[in-house]
C-alpha cells in the first residue's frame, strides 16, 4: 500500500516512517518480521474524527483486515488513492515486499492493480474458513504467517521480483536492469507486470518517489533530494511527485 498517507493537511508516514510526523494518526505501529523476508507487519486505529487519507503508491500489495470489512487485499497502487475509514476502525495488515504478492494471494499483480478487494473474491470458500479459524480480530503476525504458508505451498516467489525491484531501488536504469537480469526490454515489462502490477518504468518512479520521501524525512532540501533521488533537477522532482500523488513535494514532505 502506502509510503505516506495524509490526515487533512498534514503529511504522515506509513511506509518510511518518521515518528515525530504521527501527531496526526491516533495509533499506528509497525515492525518487520522474519517470516517473510522484506515483510512489514502494521496495525493501525482510527480516531473519533477520522479522515481520508491520502495513500501513495510503494510497489507493494497487502494482506489486510479490517474491522469494519475483514479480509481484504490491497493491490498495487499506481498513483495515490484515497483511503476512508470509520472513527474506532482497526486494521491489521501484512506488506508484502514488491514482486511477492502475486504468489501469495495467486494472480497477476496487474489484475490487483488500483485495487482494494474482499479476500474471498480471490480464495473463495478458502477465505470463509480462514477468517473462521482466525477469529474476530487477527493480529498482523497471524496474517503473515497465512502469506507465508501461502508462499510454502507454491515454492515461493519469482526471485525475478527482488531482483528486479532491488536494482530498480538502487537506481539502476530500466535498460540496465533488464541487461542485470538477462532479460530483453519486452521480456521484463510483461514480467514486471504480473510481478508488480505495472512496467518496470512506472516501478522505477514509484521506487525514486520512495527514496525522495527518505531523503526529505531528514530534512533535506528539495534541490538535494532531487540529486540524490535521481531525478533530473527540482521540476522534475515536483512535476513527478505530483504526477504521482496530486500534491507538489512542498505539500507532501511537509513536517
Amino acid at each position: 500500500m502506502s509510503v505516506f498517507v495524509r490526515f487533512g493537511p498534514v503529511a504522515v508516514s506509513r511506509r518510511d516512517r518518521r515518528p515525530a510526523a504521527w501527531q496526526a494518526c491516533p495509533v499506528y505501529r509497525e515492525r518487520p518480521t522474519e517470516v517473510i523476508t522484506g515483510a512489514v507487519l502494521w496495525a493501525s486505529e482510527s480516531g473519533p474524527d477520522a479522515r481520508p487519507t491520502r495513500v501513495l503508491p510503494d510497489g507493494c500489495l497487502d494482506l489486510l483486515w479490517s474491522s469494519r470489512s475483514g479480509l481484504l487485499v490491497a493491490g498495487p497502487d499506481r498513483t495515490a488513492q484515497w483511503s476512508v475509514s470509520t472513527p474506532g476502525e482497526r486494521w491489521r495488515g501484512v506488506r508484502l515486499p514488491p514482486g511477492v504478492g502475486p504468489a501469495v494471494f495467486g494472480v497477476p499483480a496487474a489484475d490487483l492493480r488500483d485495487q482494494r478487494i474482499p479476500l474471498d473474491a480471490l480464495w473463495g470458500r478458502e477465505a470463509a474458513r480462514l477468517a473462521e479459524r482466525l477469529g474476530g480480530a487477527p493480529t498482523a503476525a497471524d496474517l503473515a504467517t497465512v502469506a507465508a504458508a501461502r508462499l510454502a505451498r507454491v515454492g515461493g516467489p519469482d526471485p525475478l521480483g527482488p531482483r528486479v525491484a532491488a536494482l530498480l531501488a538502487a537506481g539502476a536504469t530500466v535498460t540496465a536492469t533488464a541487461a542485470g537480469v538477462g532479460l530483453g526490454p519486452r521480456a521484463l515489462h510483461r514480467r514486471s507486470q504480473a510481478l508488480f502490477g505495472y512496467g518496470p518504468k512506472t516501478l522505477a518512479r514509484i521506487l525514486r518517489l520512495r527514496r525522495a520521501l527518505a531523503l526529505a524525512g531528514h530534512g533535506i532540501g528539495l534541490a538535494e533530494v532531487a540529486a540524490r533521488a535521481g531525478y533530473a533537477d527540482q521540476a522534475h522532482l515536483t512535476r513527478d511527485v505530483r504526477d504521482l500523488t496530486g500534491v507538489p513535494p512542498t505539500a507532501l514532505f511537509a513536517r
